[in-house]
């Protein structure tokens, strides 16, 4: 008998054919999978090319050191913070808020962010200070106080709780809480912060 030799062509391999924006998206997805995972110290050019299924030579080529490639993977992935509650009180319109930071936060691209803060050196830190402040900072500033700026129209909260300072107390506490005290913000949690926090900073005085 005999026996063919012929065997089939190994069928191509989907990162072979991936090309463009698909394999950008692959990558970057994998770029914030390493620092979910590994964090910013271990995250490698190399990994990032394994998890993406393709060659190092491909993420190389697009983006020329790790620092870009992380700027625009959380510049891509971070969750977008589009319109403020609108629940009828306050109270219950900086919980929803606060909720949905936490979700963010809780995210895949939300620990790729956190790996970036806690581990980055002042130097690396400062390429991403853009990309923190516009995708997060100045967003959830924004959604706070147009909160607040409700709340003093409907007289829920005093008129010169609109300041820099205020709009900076929800998300400076949950990002302090998270990063020195390791905590997940359970709900009962954000709750007691608006309760015991916010509340008394943006109640009226007495008349």
């Amino acid at each position: 008998m005999v026996t063919s030799r012929w065997t089939a062509a190994p069928a191509p391999t989907a990162s072979l054919r991936r090309r463009g924006v698909v394999l950008e998206r692959a990558i970057l997805d994998a770029a914030l999978e390493q620092l979910g995972t590994v964090g910013w110290k271990g995250l490698t050019m190399e990994g990032v090319a394994a998890g993406a299924q393709t060659g190092k030579a491909a993420v190389y080529r697009r983006w020329p050191s790790k620092e870009d490639l992380v700027a625009d993977a959380l510049q891509a992935g971070l969750p977008r913070f589009d319109a403020a509650p609108d629940l009828g009180s306050v109270r219950a319109d900086l919980l929803q808020l606060c909720r949905q930071a936490r979700e963010a936060m809780y995210s895949r691209p939300g620990f790729a962010l956190r790996s970036v803060i806690h581990e980055c050196d002042p130097v690396q830190a400062g390429r991403f200070r853009e990309v923190i402040f516009a995708g997060v900072l100045e967003p959830a500033g924004r959604l706070l106080r147009e909160v607040i700026e409700r709340g003093i129209r409907r007289g829920e909260v005093r008129q010169d709780a609109a300041n820099g300072y205020v709009y900076d107390a929800i998300p400076a506490m949950m990002m302090y809480r998270s990063k020195v005290c390791g905590s997940e913000w359970p709900a009962s949690d954000l709750e007691e912060m608006v309760d015991r926090l916010m509340l008394p900073l943006l109640r009226p005085g007495p008349r």
